[in-house]
């Protein structure tokens, strides 16, 4: 199906704009003419609309069809498994596919993170994995450490837990109070650094950045510190990359005061940055790994958190346990889904692909500076931002109206008018993201690019 009838169109239309709630978004876009935009069918890296027209899916889905659309192995593999066995828990009983997923798994993670825990999504990975850090430290004898660190910006997920860690305070003013012990710490934005108050190369203000962590520690109390939660390359702001030496010196900090390290790959690992897990790309090892959507490529719902063996530890013995849990956790279908889904990885080799293909995607992307309302391009792997600005000279930012009026009232529309869907974001300064499926290459890099400055180009007339 790539295309529907006026008729049926309408009818959905008219559902729609009864019956569905959309996540994170304006509801009264339904009342537009045309209403919202309904897509009936992917293929490759490629989405069509209810009237047949084609796009460039530019955001993967949502950071998670790395495999692309239309695996038709996928979806046999789930049918298959759902014939065998539909449904059965986790909880005291096991089954094939979460068994040999947690190994695959286990196999793929850095160092002695060898056990799995898992979720349906990311959020509630991140949920886990803040509950099992203050778990773990009351098993120690050390139960006031419950305190997180985050970076300013960042996003970590929505659950009330999730979202104590999430660094956007717009998000979390209409749910106050929420979960307490939250603290946030500068991130790795280089391209603002000076408004950090910060001058200097880009690796001594990676330094610096990570040393701002310790300061954090240190002012809370070592004791009352728990873990420290950072995404690889940082989502939220628009695709900060760690400058180097950054997780090397934030190691340093977490094993001196022992605080957990958890390493939020919910959008970074499997292949976003060429690695299984992106803590592999810059060289540190991490107590917990967060991850999600990527893992089955969006064919079906899942997450886990990995964990060190120490971290496990003083639960693998007598009457403890963790009291958590979901019921769809480890899902058969999920489970059995992943597993295919990474065979295809491995057999296409994708991360492969991305790492030799990463540094002419940002060459294309870079050309785009030569307009006046780029003001940076950043990122690594298959997952850059655009940062735009009002004055390139000063990096002047736009004023919040002018950034409603840029990004909603006319790049997002403007940008899947002309055939690519992708995001553009203001939680913090004004950005454009791609985070494309890993099967892309020279060709679809250029197509982008084309895109990208036609589209710009007439926003910068509107500033």
């Amino acid at each position: 199906m790539t295309q529907l009838d006026p008729t049926a169109q309408a009818a959905l239309q008219t559902k729609a704009r009864d019956h569905l709630w959309m996540h994170f978004a304006r509801q009264s876009v339904m009342d537009q003419p045309g209403g919202v935009p309904i897509i009936v069918k992917g293929e490759g890296h490629h989405i069509f609309d209810a009237n047949g027209k084609r796009y460039i899916d530019g955001l993967a889905g949502l950071f998670t069809v790395n495999a692309g659309h239309g695996r038709k192995r996928l979806a046999e593999v789930a049918a298959k498994q759902a014939e065998e066995l539909a449904f059965f828990p986790i909880w005291s009983y096991a089954h094939p596919s979460a068994i040999e997923l947690a190994d695959r798994l286990a196999s793929y993670a850095p160092g002695d993170l060898n056990r799995v825990f898992f979720s349906t999504g990311g959020g509630e990975a991140v949920e886990t994995a803040f509950k099992l850090a203050k778990h773990y430290w009351k098993t120690q004898g050390r139960p006031t450490k419950h305190k997180v660190i985050s970076r300013a910006i960042a996003y970590h997920g929505t659950p009330q837990g999730a979202l104590a860690i999430t660094g956007l305070p717009g998000m979390k003013e209409m749910f106050e109070p929420i979960t307490p012990g939250g603290f946030r710490v500068p991130n790795t934005n280089y391209y603002r650094a000076e408004e950090m108050g910060f001058q200097g190369t880009e690796e001594q203000f990676g330094l610096w950045a990570a040393n701002r962590i310790e300061e954090m520690i240190q002012f809370e109390g070592p004791e009352t510190v728990a873990a420290v939660f950072l995404e690889p390359v940082q989502n939220s702001g628009g695709c900060f990359p760690p400058p180097a030496g950054y997780f090397q010196r934030v190691r340093e900090i977490c094993d001196k005061y022992d605080v957990l390290l958890v390493s939020d790959e919910v959008i970074c690992a499997f292949g976003r940055i060429g690695e299984w897990f992106a803590c592999d790309a810059y060289g540190y090892v991490p107590d917990m790994i967060t991850c999600a959507k990527a893992m089955t490529s969006g064919y079906a719902p899942i997450g886990a958190t990995i964990v060190s063996d120490r971290v496990y530890e003083p639960f693998s013995k007598g009457t403890m346990s963790f009291p958590h849990g979901y019921t769809f956790g480890g899902h058969p279908v999920s489970a059995a889904v992943a597993l295919e889904n990474l065979d295809i990885f491995e057999e296409e080799r994708l991360n492969e692909h991305v790492r030799e293909n990463s540094p002419l995607f940002r060459q294309t992307l870079e050309k785009l500076g030569d307009l006046p309302i780029v003001g940076d391009v950043r990122g690594d792997g298959y997952f850059f931002g655009i940062e735009l600005v009002r004055d390139k000279a000063t990096k002047e930012t736009f004023s919040d109206d002018e950034a409603e009026r840029l990004l909603r009232g006319f790049l997002s529309k403007a940008l899947f008018d002309a055939g690519l869907y992708c995001r553009a974001d203001d939680r913090g300064d004004p950005v454009i993201q791609l985070a494309p499926p890993l099967t892309i290459g020279p060709s679809e890099f250029t197509e982008i690019e084309q895109i990208l400055r036609d589209v710009l180009t007439r926003a910068a007339d509107l500033v």
